[in-house]
C-alpha cells in the first residue's frame, strides 16, 4: 500500500515539474541540430563550416515542447467549442 501511494505521489511531482516547465519556457533546444539551426559539415580540408538550415525547426534552433503543444491545442479545441 505504502509503495502505491509513494508511486502516485512521485508520478504526480513528475507531471507537475513539467508542467511548470512548460508554462516557464515553452520552447525547448532542437534535438536534431543540437540548438545550432544547422547542421555542421566539413570542407575538403576537414574544417567545419556551415551546413544547410535544419528542417526540423526551420534554422531556429528551438522547438516547442509536447507538453506545450498539447496545452495549445486544447486551447484552441475549447476557444473553437465555446464560440
Amino acid at each position: 500500500m505504502l509503495s502505491v501511494l509513494l508511486a502516485i505521489a512521485l508520478l504526480l511531482l513528475v507531471t507537475l515539474g513539467y508542467a511548470s516547465v512548460c508554462a516557464g519556457s515553452p520552447f525547448g533546444t532542437c534535438r536534431k541540430c543540437n540548438g545550432f539551426g544547422f547542421a555542421m559539415t566539413t570542407d575538403r580540408k576537414g574544417r567545419p563550416k556551415r551546413g544547410k538550415n535544419c528542417r526540423r525547426c526551420k534554422g531556429h534552433g528551438k522547438r516547442i515542447r509536447i507538453g506545450r503543444w498539447l496545452y495549445n491545442r486544447a486551447a484552441r479545441t475549447y476557444r473553437a467549442g465555446t464560440h
